[in-house]
């Protein structure tokens, strides 16, 4: 639990767990005043869950939700009333800490300095200097009571006024290489990420730690080691898009101006998506390789089993890492085989699609291996809902005729790969196509409609597999696209559609699938068969892949990952050269 104190009165923090709770009590909270909506992220606990929680306590529990980018004279005079009445020291949280402390120098504007008010938050950790305009503005308005200053508060923020070269919105492997791709091309670009999370994770590990090779420890850093030096973090979460301003809005209502924005935020897992699930993941043998807390637990369920029902199951696409669920279950099947136990264990693997792996050059490897481990495949079988406490699960079968019905499965350990989609401030943004996904040209990876915007990575519209290794050759795409709009330039460089998905199949082996648009075989290295399982594959995903992302896909290395760039065409403003000029290469 991460306490930032503001005054002797109130303190603000990220995320609260429903186990902090007892935490804040022993520390001598009295109340806590939860500023997030309900639902905003994969795994946050309820306000239910943390009234409850709190109550438990001995504590005074109040919820006063915000929605990012959009704090009003409502929720701020709510936080101002709350602070009045209720017992002190007041621990106040969100995501970040970023919305509670906001609300806090709102509500003390009218009698306290903007400037004290700024230093006071500025020393906790938050910068809200954005933020002078609308305190100033609250105070006046409190003072005079003047509609019109009310009318501005209420406006949802004013430009900040600062406008940077390049706004990254994402953290995670899209965001961080890119930026390290462009600084290595043009030292010294400005150059903001916006990112809430402290933690960055090297996800395609979670696989290997869920089948008992890696530590999770292993897995994750701290987001500021990732962070290009001289590139300005702003801890907090993107709420909104105004294309037409060229600005993105932060959920404390600030506004950050750009000349080209790059969008790389991920996906949204969608627990919510299957009926009881959530409330029964990481317990009652219910796990999911998909999340970092969980992979050690589905681990843990495999040593465990020794006989009875295992089922694991795919959702419809797009989802990322497609292979994952399969490697989750041919990690496990070798375990059992190699303790005697596989006989004794039913597995089966639902899948919602239709065939077992996409690109059909890679089937007949896959298929020997569940001939081999004696794997049950359902095909066109969607998890609906499941119920941890009775060891049941509800799938929907669609038929050849296109109807459908609901089958029961019991089981005594469940696989799942969540369904998955863009994050709500996409979906709901004039950056998204009908899909909910940023609309982008599959080639420049360019916004369709917005010349100045770009996207990497899974939010992206792109047909292509959601893979880290799919944003390692798109990151110099984007950095190379991005530095031609910079100098009024169109863009040059080309994706290909390259995605790799390293199946483990056993431990110890590896099929090697690399394929790009339209299922075109993509191999990185001609003398591995990437169709075939191999032991050299495996030494590359267990020994070589984990280095390379860290050390050289996040900064912006581009070993045997460097874009293939189109001659450049002339504006018309431009004498044709001879020949195309070259940008300046990473090393």
């Amino acid at each position: 639990m991460e306490v930032r104190r503001i005054s002797p009165f109130i303190s603000v923090s990220p995320q609260l767990q429903v186990s902090d709770i007892g935490i804040a009590a022993s520390q001598g909270f009295k109340t806590i005043i939860n500023n997030r909506p309900d639902g905003e992220e994969d795994g946050q606990p309820t306000s239910d869950e943390l009234k409850a929680a709190a109550e438990a306590n001995g504590l005074n529990y109040i919820h006063i939700p915000v929605i990012p980018g959009k704090v009003t004279d409502k929720e701020v005079e709510a936080f101002s009333k709350a602070l009045d009445n209720v017992k002190g020291p007041v621990l106040a949280f969100c995501r970040t800490g970023t919305r509670s402390s906001t609300l806090w120098a709102l509500s003390v504007a009218p009698r306290l300095d903007a400037d004290a008010i700024l230093r006071t938050t500025a020393e906790a950790g938050y910068d809200l200097s954005a933020l002078r305009p609308k305190i100033e503005a609250r105070a006046a308005m409190m003072a005079a009571n003047a509609p019109a200053a009310k009318k501005k508060d209420a406006s949802g923020g004013a430009p900040s006024g600062k406008r940077h070269q390049v706004v990254i919105i994402g953290g995670g492997a899209g965001g961080i290489s890119v930026a390290s791709s462009m600084l290595r091309r043009q030292p010294g670009l400005d150059i903001v990420i916006v990112e809430p999370r402290d933690k960055h994770y090297y996800q395609p590990g979670w696989t290997l730690v869920g089948g008992g090779v890696f530590d999770r420890a292993d897995t994750e850093k701290p987001m500021s080691s990732v962070i290009p030096d001289g590139v300005q973090w702003v801890r907090a979460a993107a709420a909104a898009f105004s294309p037409e301003t060229n600005e993105v809005v932060l959920e404390d209502g600030e506004r950050l101006g750009y000349q080209v924005l790059v969008v790389a935020p991920g996906l949204k897992l969608n627990w919510e998506g299957v009926e009881g699930l959530k409330e029964t993941l990481g317990k009652n043998g219910v796990t999911s390789n998909y999340l970092f807390d969980l992979a050690p637990y589905t681990w843990e369920l495999v040593q465990n089993l020794r006989e009875g029902v295992a089922l694991f199951t795919q959702p419809p696409m797009p989802i990322k890492c497609a292979g994952a669920p399969q490697k989750a279950m041919y990690l496990a099947c070798d375990h059992w085989r190699r303790q005697g136990r596989l006989d004794h264990i039913e597995v089966a693997f639902h899948n919602a699609g239709g065939v077992l792996f996409g690109v059909p050059d890679y089937v007949p490897a896959l298929m020997r291996y569940v001939d081999r481990y004696g794997i049950n495949l359902r095909f066109n079988q969607n998890l609906k809902a499941i119920d941890g406490p009775a060891k049941k699960a509800w799938f929907t079968v669609t038929k050849e005729d296109g109807s459908t019905e609901t089958v029961e499965r019991s089981f005594d350990m469940i696989h799942v790969c969540p369904p998955q989609c863009a994050p709500d401030f996409i979906r709901e943004s004039p950056l998204a196509n009908e899909a909910g996904w940023v609309d982008v040209d599959p080639e420049t990876l360019q916004h369709v409609k917005f010349g100045n915007i770009f996207s990497l990575g899974d939010a992206g519209s792109t047909p292509n597999a959601k893979t880290a290794a799919a944003v390692r050759k798109q990151a110099p795409v984007v950095a190379v696209n991005v530095l031609e709009v910079l100098s009024g330039r169109p863009p040059r460089a080309v994706y290909d559609g390259y995605g790799s998905c390293p199946l483990t199949v056993e431990r110890g082996k590896i099929v090697l699938a690399e394929f790009g648009y339209g299922g075109k075989l993509l191999p990185t290295f001609p003398f591995l068969d990437g169709t075939k399982p191999s032991s050299l594959a495996w030494f590359l995903k267990e020994k070589m892949l984990p280095p390379i992302y860290w050390h050289a896909m996040l900064e912006g290395h581009e070993w045997l990952a460097g874009p293939t760039i189109l001659p450049h065409r002339p504006t018309t403003h431009e004498a044709a050269p001879a020949c195309g000029p070259d940008l300046p290469k990473a090393p």
